[in-house]
């Protein structure tokens, strides 16, 4: 009978595992498509941001892997407390990294539609550095999740507004350069959306860290969630200057 109960013991801590390892890899190519995203649009470089808008169907493969699995688990275990978690983070992290290699790909498509398109350096340097840094809180936060290191988790949580305000200075350059010459408006119209879907990354990594602090504490970050995007209140002036 004992050697039942270690068996089974066994089998849940190599399903838990598994899981745990398909987070990893999910992760691991959420961080590529980002990266690559980021170099198609910089490089305008059409073949890479193809290349990477394909590779976006593993990530969701995998998250019907472990919805799957996570189900199966919870069924045939019914796991409770700190194992239940567990389960219900990974399921809940999958869901915003498939969210996050939906923002990479969109982002690459942008990268097409801009392919021929001048681009401002001062505003490409922008939006490389808000990519960079929303590329390394989304690692940071699954190093975090991995090591089960919710002080970790909660540092990204905090740095959230980091990218609100990159976005939030992003927005306005993009605005000027549409108002100062027509011409403009098609390309920073796709720059809009490139900045809006790195914010969401942000978001996204934010929502991880405050999975991970709940599965090693069990129970929700008290604070106040930082949020710094304004631009939904930005006053826009169309005023034109007389000639």
């Amino acid at each position: 009978m004992e050697q039942q109960h270690e068996h089974i013991v066994r089998s849940y801590e190599e399903e838990l595992a598994l899981l745990n390892n398909k987070i990893a890899k999910m992760g691991g190519l959420a961080e590529q498509v980002l990266g690559q995203s980021f170099e198609a649009l910089e490089r305008r470089d059409p073949d890479l941001a193809a290349s990477t808008i394909n590779e976006d169907e593993e990530i969701d493969e995998l998250q019907r892997e472990i919805e799957e699995q996570a189900v199966v688990m919870i069924a045939r275990r019914q796991p409770m407390a700190y194992d239940l978690r567990q389960i219900m983070a990974a399921l809940r992290i999958s869901t915003d990294l498939e969210r996050i290699g939906d923002l990479g790909k969109n982002i690459a498509k942008r990268a097409v539609a801009v392919v021929s398109e001048q681009q401002p350096k001062q505003l490409m340097l922008g939006l490389k550095h808000m990519g960079e840094l929303a590329l390394g809180q989304l690692k940071e936060v699954l190093d975090a999740f991995i090591e089960r290191d919710a002080d970790r988790a909660l540092a990204v949580w905090y740095k959230d507004e980091e990218i609100d305000a990159m976005y939030n200075s992003l927005f306005r350059e993009l605005l000027t350069y549409m108002m100062e010459d027509p011409r403009n408006i098609g390309l920073c119209t796709h720059l809009l959306f490139g900045a809006k879907n790195i914010e969401r990354v942000g978001d996204h990594a934010t929502n991880i860290a405050e999975t991970v602090y709940y599965l090693v504490h069990g129970r929700a970050i008290t604070d106040q969630r930082p949020k710094g995007d304004t631009t939904a209140s930005t006053p826009v002036s169309m005023k034109r200057t007389a000639v």
